[in-house]
């Protein structure tokens, strides 16, 4: 099972710390926004970064999240992981 989610006003590093609490461990990347790989047992995700309008002068973070994992695991696993992003954008 694939899922992509973006969340906005949250940091890549904030993100993985996030993914890390929930049981995974950084395997491969840069936090550079090009791209960043983390993995636990039943599922992994991967993260890409950009810069994102709101308005005519706004910009956010935008941290792009690409999950995969047992079809099992991953809804609860995105909606826990999107509570601690949408506490951390404010």
């Amino acid at each position: 099972m694939r899922r992509e989610k973006s969340y906005r006003g949250i940091s890549q590093r904030l993100a993985i710390h996030y993914l890390e609490g929930l049981g995974a461990e950084l395997v491969d990347g840069h936090e550079d926004g090009t791209g960043v790989e983390v993995e636990a047992d039943d599922w992994g995700a991967t993260l890409t970064t950009e810069r994102v309008g709101v308005g005519p002068t706004v910009k956010l973070t935008q941290v792009n999240v690409t999950f995969e994992g047992d079809e099992e695991v991953l809804p609860e696993l995105i909606e826990e992981f999107g509570q601690k992003a949408m506490r951390a954008g404010g």
